[in-house]
């Protein structure tokens, strides 16, 4: 049984909001830093969103902040994702990533993260 499975995806149009959904399991889901990650063709894996567990705060890419925001329920060991004011920008294939990064710099790197899920694609369109 994979570790992480992402759903939620689907296509969009621009302004419209998505809410991605990953459930992880196989291991203690409160020790890790739970992230959202994205690819495209032609770009970099772009960490989005994560948690800073020693604040109960949240980090985000300035290309979401405002419009994204992560949050998880223990109890069901799941991490969202709600995107609000999709744009054409946001199109990719999403990720979520589980780990334990260095310092609050490394939340958003894909080098911190050991387990990924599969991916959902989102695609905003009109």
């Amino acid at each position: 049984e994979a570790p992480l499975v992402e759903s939620g995806g689907g296509e969009v149009q621009p302004g419209d909001s998505l809410t991605l959904s990953c459930a992880a399991s196989g291991f203690t889901f409160v020790k890790f830093y739970m992230t959202w990650f994205r690819s495209s063709p032609g770009k970099e894996r772009e960490g989005v969103a994560g948690f800073v567990i020693s604040s109960g705060g949240t980090v985000y890419a300035d290309s979401v902040k405002g419009r994204f925001t992560i949050s998880r329920d223990n109890a069901k060991n799941t991490v969202y994702l709600e995107m609000n004011n999709l744009k054409p920008d946001d199109t990719a294939m999403y990720y979520c990533a589980a780990g334990i990064p260095k310092n609050y710099g490394a939340i958003l790197l894909s080098r911190s993260y050991n387990d990924w899920g599969q991916g959902t694609q989102v695609t905003v369109s009109s």
